[in-house]
């Protein structure tokens, strides 16, 4: 009998998911945008029209580039370092922590196009009193039997047992659900580049603080070296004062150049703890753990012979940045889909049966059944005060500042490659000026402490000669840093180093074919027409 009323709702509601195959999935479609790059773009003319164009340098090439560009350095200690990034960087860890926030978020979208069943169940006695209306009608009527026994006495209670479940399903026949699970894909699409930026940065900031700090252990090493031979022009000028050749002018001068070079040394080494702490807290390192790596002096990683740089129409599938802007503006055209589904009906498949019986023994049987709610139930949305509209004009916003900041990302990347090539060039023309500078500085001081020496020179011009080669120096360890530094920012503009730790492909979609419409068509499509 159950069984007979059932079936008609459960035929109507299967009939009405079925139905829902043809529906269609409301909202544009996400078409990937079109980059301001082109295949045939390069980088080679950097120049201003007005002026000689600034070109590449000689050793660039189209190539792609390389994946572990820091190994182009040729240094262990700095390679070593790169590949404790990914695990110990503390900004990637949180970077990391977010992805799987957003999965978990993905798979809450995903599950509201499935079905939600609930179990319930229940034993219970009740005593009625005796002296009370049920116990007095009772006694009136004969009373009230506990059991199946005919021949037990009269009680004025009973036992009850129940078990069933709820259960509800919406149909998604407009692909609001389809759309809520392609925007939140999209979102932890997002996050995934998210992640790899955050180590890209990291890697890049890792690699110009290592810079940085070679910088300023060759600049310990070359006062060091000055304060020595500075100390032997002291000695120089002491012997000459003590033959009455001098005055004590130029015993004081050569003795507070030697203090003016050694008072530099305090600050160097004081920049020296705080770069080499500055690398410890990139590998989430303590201060001062990596000072037994680092504490050794080694030569200011040099640019590589080779710089391969690519083209510009390949930065959109290389910057995480650029690529994190695309999923998210592709999770924004989702968002309109889902907007725009709320101005349709929806319909929800209900049931609530369960088994009741007072005895436990039969309470399997079909005679036990009994249900409630069972069939489909049908919401309009009438009137919502603009909510609905307003949301939809939210949504369709949102979708345009997404797009602009995908634009801006391009735009922002092809710049960075640009200003970072007009950099390395610039300064590794300055460095071998600076280069020849030195050569020349050097050769001037030996020749005036020579004829300083045979007294034929004022000692100023030692000192100035002396002064010289220290500056000379400095500037050249700087402008050798900055090259360096400037192979690392173009390198982390050309958004490469994460590709041989983290996956190139997007976050593993969830199977959608458990929702009660098929997915549909959920590949990269742009703001175009509904899919049907």
């Amino acid at each position: 009998m159950a069984s007979r009323i059932i079936t008609p709702w459960l035929r109507g509601g299967a009939a009405l998911a079925l139905s829902g195959l043809a529906a269609c999935t409301i909202g544009p479609n996400f078409l990937p945008p079109a980059a301001p790059l082109t295949e045939a773009s390069d980088y080679l003319d950097t120049g201003l029209p007005t002026r000689t164009p600034l070109p590449l340098l000689a050793r660039t090439s189209a190539e792609e580039p390389a994946v572990a560009w820091w190994l182009a350095f040729r240094d262990p200690v700095l390679a070593a370092l790169e590949e404790r990034v990914a695990a110990q960087n503390l900004d990637v860890q949180t970077a990391t922590a977010r992805l799987f926030q957003s999965r978990a978020q993905l798979g809450t979208a995903a599950a509201a196009g499935l079905p939600t069943l609930n179990g319930q169940g229940s034993a219970y006695r009740q005593q009625f009193s005796k002296n009370g209306t049920i116990g007095l009608l009772s006694g009136s009527l004969g009373g009230v039997t506990g059991g199946t026994d005919p021949t037990a006495p009269l009680t004025n209670g009973f036992e009850s047992y129940t078990l069933g479940f709820d259960a509800s399903w919406e149909l998604d026949l407009w692909g609001k659900v389809r759309r809520s699970v392609e925007s939140a894909q999209a979102q932890a699409d997002a996050s995934a580049e998210q992640r790899r930026d955050a180590l890209v940065s990291s890697q890049a900031e890792l690699a110009r603080d290592y810079v940085q700090l070679r910088g300023t252990q060759e600049q310990i090493r070359i006062d060091l070296a000055n304060i020595k031979v500075n100390e032997q022009i002291l000695d120089v000028v002491r012997i000459r004062q003590q033959r009455g050749l001098v005055t004590g002018l130029d015993t004081a001068n050569a003795a507070q150049q030697v203090e003016a070079i050694k008072a530099q040394l305090p600050q160097l080494q004081q920049q020296e703890i705080q770069q080499i702490n500055a690398l410890s807290l990139l590998l989430g390192e303590p201060p001062l753990a990596l000072s037994q790596e680092l504490v050794s002096g080694r030569a200011i990683p040099p640019v590589p012979p080779r710089i391969p740089v690519g083209v510009p129409s390949t930065l959109v599938l290389r910057r995480p940045d650029i690529r994190r802007a695309d999923a998210n503006l592709h999770a924004a055209v989702a968002e309109i889909g889902v907007a725009e589904a709320q101005f349709f009906p929806s319909v929800t498949l209900s049931a609530s049966p369960v088994v009741n019986a007072v005895d436990p023994g039969k309470i399997f049987r079909g005679s036990s059944l009994q249900y409630m709610n069972v069939g489909p139930s049908l919401s309009i949305p009438l009137f919502e005060g603009g909510r609905l509209k307003s949301n939809l004009v939210l949504q369709r916003a949102r979708q345009q500042e997404a797009a602009i900041a995908y634009q801006k990302a391009v735009l922002q990347g092809w710049h960075d490659v640009v200003n970072a090539l007009a950099a390395l060039k610039g300064d590794e023309g300055r460095r071998g000026r600076l280069a020849r500078q030195v050569a020349d500085a050097r050769q001037a001081l030996a020749l005036s402490r020579a004829r300083y020496t045979q007294g034929v020179e004022i000692f100023t011009t030692v000192l100035q000669a002396s002064q010289t080669v220290l500056q000379a120096e400095t500037n050249l360890v700087q402008a050798t840093a900055a090259t360096s530094t400037d192979f690392v920012a173009l390198s982390k503009a050309l958004g490469g180093g994460w590709e041989a730790t983290f996956p190139a492909g997007p976050t593993p979609p969830l199977d959608l074919s458990r929702i009660s419409i098929p997915p549909g068509d959920l590949t990269p499509v742009g703001a175009g027409a509904s899919s049907n």
